[in-house]
C-alpha cells in the first residue's frame, strides 16, 4: 500500500501543473454537467416486501386514482374571524392550483365542507395523478405561487401534506460556512502560516464540489435521498480537511528533519498517505455497507457519502502533493533547506523537542504506569454518557419535527389545531376483494369494527376502483404521526383486520421502515465489525488490535449516541441548540449513525497505530512506542478533531432534524475520539497487551497478503531532527 500511495504523489509531484489541469478539467466537466443532465433528489420511503409497499403497488395497478399523491393548501382568517369572509380570495387560489401540472383535483374548503369546527381554518385537498414520491419540486413550488395572492388582511396561506413534505427543498443555515472558517483558523493555529493552512480547506472544498457534481449525476440513475448532499458534504468537509492535514504535517516533519523536499513529500506519501488510503478505505466500506439494510434512501446516503470520500482520497494523494511540489517551502514557515545562518524567517534555531519532553509522552507514560485505573476510568466516562442511549425512542421526522419556518411545518400546526393532531397522520385501509376474506358487503361492518379502535378518530366513505376489485378506507388516527400510540393503533388495526385488508399512508410507511431498520441493524453492524476486523488485521500484522479497536469504538459510538438520545429526546440543553421541542431520534439516524462514525474511528485509529507501529519497528519496546507514536502525532490528531469537531458543529443549526442530529452526535464521537479513547484508552489497552498486541498466528502471517502502512525507506525513527518545527509541540 505504501508503495502505491509513493508512486501516485511521486508521479503527480513530477507533473504538478499536469494533475492540476486534470482536477480543472474534471471539475469543469462534472459540474456543468450536473446541472445539466443531473437529477432531482427525492425520498424513497419504501421498505421493501412491507405491507405499506404491496398495497401501493396494488392501488398503483387497479386503482390509480387512489394512489397519486396528495397535499393540502391550509387557509386560516385572523383570530376571530371566519374564513368566509375571505373565500373569493381563497376560491381564487384554489382555481390557480387546478392548473398546475400533475394536479388532478383541486377541492376548496368551501366545495368539501372542510372547515374546522370555529370556521376560522379550512383546507383545499389537492391530489396528483402520480404518487407522492414522483412529484417534482418544481411543482410544489408552482403550488407556492398559486396561493401567495390568498395571503392578504391577514389570511394564512400555507402547503402542507405527504407530498409538500417530501418534497420538500433542504434548507440550509449558513453556519456549515462559519464552522469552515473556524476550521481555518485553527488550521493558522496549528500551522502557523496561512499557505499551509489554506491547502486542506481548498483540498476539501475541490472533492465536495466534486463528490456533489458526481451525487447529483447519481440522481439521474437512481433515487437520491434529499438527505444525501448535505451529509456528504458534511462528512466531506471534515475528512477532506483532516486527510490533507495528515500529510502536510508529516511532509513538514520530514522537512524539519533535514530531508529534501523531493524526499520529504515521497516518504509522506509512503506513510501518511497510505494511512490515508486505508482509513479512507474504512469509511467508504462502512458508508456502502448502508445497502444491506435494503432500503433505498439508506443506500443512496451510504453511495452518495462514499463519492464524495472517494474524492476526498483521490485529491489527497494527487493534487496534495502536486501543490506541495509548486509551492516547495513556501507551504511551511521557517523550513528551508541549506539555511547555514540558522534562521527561520527571522526566528533563530532552537533545538528540536525531543519526544520525552513533550506532554503527550509524559501522559502515555503516567496511563501506561496504571493502566488498569486509567482503563476503568475511561470505560466508565463512556458507559455513563452511553447510559441514555438505552432509552433510545425512534421514529420517522415528519412534518412536526421541522423548523417553524417552513410552511410544510406551520400548515401542520394549522391542521392540528383546526382538526386535531391525527389528522395528519392519515392511513390507507385497502382491501383486495380478488382475495379470499372480506367481501364489498363485509366493507360497512369493518369500517364501523375499526372506528371502534380507541385511536381511531374517524373512518371516510368507502372508495371504490372502477373495476369494483378495490375499495379504500380512508381512516384518521387521534395521534399525531409521531407519537408512539400511533404506532400501537396501526399495529391494532393490522391485528383485526381480514387476510385480504391491508394498511398504507405515509405514516405506516415509515413505520414499517422503522421496524426494517431495528430488524437489519444488527446484520449492518456486524457485517461492518467484520470487515474492519479484517482490513485492520491485514494492515497492522495482528489479531489483538483489531479487537481492540472495534471494542473502544463502539464505547464512543455509544457515547454518542447517548449524548443525542439526552439533547433531542430528553430536551437537556436543548435552548443550546435552538430546538422547539423535544424529538424521537430519527429511525434511520442509528444505522447513519454507526456507518459514518466506525468509518470515522478508524482514521484515528489507522494514523495513531501505523506511527506507533514505525516506533515499534525501531525501537522493539510496546511501552515506549505508544508513548512516542502520542508524542510525533498528538498536536497533528488534535487539530484535526479539532477542524471535524467545528465543522460537524456548523450542520447543527441546520433546520433539518436528521442533520441536526448528525452533526451533534458526530461532533461528540470526535471529540471522544481524541479525548478518551486516544490519550487514555488506547494507550492503556496497549499497556496491558505488551507485545501480545502485534502478535499474529505464524500460518496467518504466511497467508495474509502485506498492506502495512510503515515503509522501511522512511527516515529512521530516532534520527534527531536538523530543524525545529516552528509551531511548538506538546
Amino acid at each position: 500500500m505504501n508503495r502505491f500511495t509513493r508512486r501516485i504523489g511521486g508521479a503527480s509531484a513530477r507533473r504538478p501543473w499536469a494533475t492540476i489541469a486534470a482536477w480543472a478539467v474534471a471539475l469543469l466537466l462534472v459540474l456543468p454537467l450536473a446541472g445539466t443532465v443531473g437529477g432531482s433528489f427525492v425520498d424513497d420511503l419504501v421498505a421493501p416486501g412491507s405491507q405499506s409497499e404491496e398495497v401501493m403497488e396494488l392501488l398503483e395497478e387497479r386503482f390509480p386514482e387512489a394512489s397519486g399523491g396528495s397535499a393540502m393548501a391550509v387557509f386560516a382568517a385572523p383570530e376571530g374571524e371566519r374564513l368566509e369572509r375571505h373565500r373569493p380570495a381563497v376560491d381564487a387560489a384554489v382555481a390557480r392550483i387546478a392548473d398546475v401540472e400533475h394536479v388532478a383535483t383541486a377541492v376548496g374548503p368551501f366545495t368539501a365542507g372542510a372547515l374546522s369546527a370555529d370556521g376560522r381554518i379550512g383546507f383545499a385537498r389537492i391530489t396528483f395523478d402520480v404518487p407522492a414520491m414522483d412529484v417534482d419540486p418544481g411543482e410544489i413550488e408552482a403550488l407556492t405561487d398559486a396561493i401567495a395572492p390568498a395571503r392578504g388582511n391577514g389570511v394564512v396561506a400555507e402547503l402542507g401534506g405527504d407530498a409538500v413534505f417530501i418534497n420538500a427543498e433542504t434548507e440550509t443555515s449558513g453556519a456549515e460556512t462559519a464552522g469552515l472558517l473556524a476550521a481555518l483558523v485553527i488550521l493558522v493555529v496549528a500551522f502557523g502560516t496561512i499557505v499551509a493552512a489554506l491547502v486542506p480547506v481548498a483540498l476539501a472544498l475541490v472533492a465536495v464540489a466534486a463528490g456533489l457534481g458526481s451525487i447529483t449525476l447519481l440522481a439521474n440513475t437512481m433515487d437520491v435521498s434529499t438527505a444525501a448532499p448535505t451529509i456528504g458534504a458534511m462528512i466531506g468537509l471534515g475528512i477532506g480537511i483532516d486527510y490533507a492535514l495528515f500529510i502536510v504535517a508529516r511532509h513538514r516533519e520530514n522537512r524539519t528533519a533535514g530531508q529534501d523536499n523531493t524526499t520529504a513529500l515521497s516518504n509522506a506519501m509512503g506513510t501518511s498517505g497510505a494511512a490515508v488510503l486505508f482509513a479512507g478505505g474504512t469509511v467508504v466500506v462502512a458508508m456502502a455497507a448502508l445497502a444491506l439494510t435494503g432500503l433505498g434512501f439508506l443506500t443512496s446516503i451510504g453511495l452518495s457519502t462514499a463519492l464524495v470520500v472517494l474524492f476526498a482520497v483521490a485529491t489527497a494523494l494527487t493534487l496534495l502533493p502536486a501543490l506541495l511540489s509548486l509551492l516547495g517551502d513556501r507551504v511551511h514557515k521557517g523550513v528551508r533547506e541549506g539555511d547555514r545562518k540558522g534562521r527561520l524567517l527571522g526566528r533563530e534555531r532552537r533545538p528540536a523537542k525531543k519526544p520525552e519532553d513533550t506532554a503527550w509522552w509524559r501522559f502515555a507514560h503516567r496511563v501506561s504506569g496504571r493502566p488498569w485505573r486509567y482503563l476503568l476510568a475511561a470505560s466508565s466516562v463512556l458507559l455513563v454518557l452511553a447510559a441514555p442511549a438505552l432509552r433510545m425512542e425512534t421514529g420517522f421526522p415528519d412534518a412536526g419535527d421541522d423548523s417553524t419556518r417552513t410552511t410544510h411545518r406551520r400548515a401542520y400546526d394549522l391542521l392540528a389545531e383546526g382538526f386535531g393532531p391525527g389528522f395528519n397522520a392519515p392511513l390507507l385501509i385497502v382491501a383486495d376483494l380478488t382475495r379470499p376474506g372480506a367481501d364489498a358487503e363485509d366493507i360497512p361492518a369493518l369500517a364501523e369494527r375499526i372506528a371502534a379502535d380507541p385511536g381511531i378518530a374517524t373512518v371516510g366513505e368507502p372508495q371504490t376502483s372502477a373495476a369494483g376489485d378495490t375499495v379504500v378506507l380512508p381512516t384518521l388516527p387521534t395521534t399525531a404521526p409521531a407519537d408512539a400510540e400511533t404506532s400501537g393503533t396501526l399495529e391494532r388495526v393490522r391485528d383485526l383486520v381480514p387476510d385480504n385488508v391491508a394498511v398504507s399512508g405515509l405514516t405506516a410507511m415509515t413505520e414499517d421502515l422503522t421496524e426494517q431498520l431495528a430488524d437489519t441493524l444488527p446484520v449492518f453492524i456486524a457485517a461492518i465489525l467484520v470487515a474492519s476486523f479484517l482490513l485492520l488485521m491485514l494492515v497492522f500484522r495482528s489479531v489483538a488490535l483489531p479487537l481492540k479497536a472495534a471494542v473502544v469504538n463502539l464505547l464512543s459510538i455509544g457515547g454518542a449516541y447517548g449524548v443525542v438520545v439526552a439533547v433531542f429526546q430528553w430536551g437537556w440543553l436543548g435552548g443550546l441548540f435552538n430546538l422547539e421541542g423535544t424529538l424521537p431520534i430519527a429511525s434511520p439516524l442509528p444505522t447513519i449513525f454507526f456507518a459514518v462514525l466506525f468509518g470515522l474511528s478508524m482514521d484515528y485509529e489507522v494514523f495513531l497505530l501505523s506511527r506507533v507501529r514505525e516506533e515499534y519497528d525501531a525501537t522493539g519496546d510496546p511501552t515506549e512506542s505508544v508513548a512516542r507514536g502520542m508524542a510525533a502525532t498528538g498536536r497533528v490528531i488534535t487539530s484535526a478533531a479539532l477542524v471535524m469537531t467545528v465543522v460537524f458543529l456548523g450542520f447543527v443549526a441546520n433546520p433539518s432534524p436528521l442533520v441536526k442530529m448528525m452533526g451533534l452526535g458526530l461532533a461528540t464521537a470526535i471529540v471522544l475520539d481524541a479525548t478518551v479513547v486516544r490519550m487514555v484508552l488506547v494507550p492503556a489497552a496497549m499497556a496491558l497487551m505488551g507485545r501480545a498486541a502485534w502478535w499474529l498466528p505464524r500460518p496467518l502471517d504466511r497467508r495474509l497478503p502485506r498492506m502495512g502502512v510503515e515503509d522501511a525507506e522512511v527516515l529512521p525513527a530516532r534520527r534527531e531532527p536538523a530543524l525545529a518545527p516552528t509551531p511548538r509541540s506538546g
